[in-house]
């Protein structure tokens, strides 16, 4: 399933370096402020705020964090490729080196829902988070998540 709808090319962070998840979650919200045109601050802070809920860390080095926000108007991705994997308070206690941020609008429902779906099916593809660990260009990565799958 790609996620050409919810990524442009200027959202994919090929080689990020961060010391630790509240570093990468303000990288990550300083690209999404970018994209969405939202205050970097407001994005952190709810990125933070869903955080303490829960880790987002999914496992398999991999992270989805995620917030809602009232002034975004549609679903806003951003994906980061680390450097050095770092500590998330993943669910299998692994260390992060595949984020993806994403934003939604406050009334999105299941659409957020459907979105977290989707970007944890691809990313929980073996062969998709090989290639996403090899590539080390933002097209690369963007052209891997975006790509439309085979016909059967």
């Amino acid at each position: 399933m790609p996620l050409d709808d919810l990524l442009i090319p200027g959202s994919v962070l090929p080689a990020l370096k961060v010391n630790g998840k509240k570093q990468a979650v303000q990288e990550l919200s300083a690209r999404a402020a970018t994209v969405t045109g939202l205050p970097e601050r407001d994005v952190f802070d709810a990125v933070l705020q869903r955080e303490r809920l829960g880790s987002t860390g999914i496992g398999a080095g991999i992270a989805i964090p995620h917030c809602k926000l009232a002034k975004v108007s549609k679903l806003h991705g951003v994906f980061a490729r680390l450097e050095k994997p770092i500590d998330f308070d993943a669910l299998d206690g692994e260390p992060v080196d595949l984020i993806f941020l994403l934003v939604a609008p406050e009334a999105a429902g299941a659409d957020h829902l459907k979105a977290l779906a989707r970007m944890a099916r691809l990313l929980r593809d073996p062969a998709i988070t090989a290639k996403l660990r090899a590539t080390r260009d933002a097209d690369g990565i963007f052209a891997l998540l975006t790509q439309q799958p085979a016909a059967a």
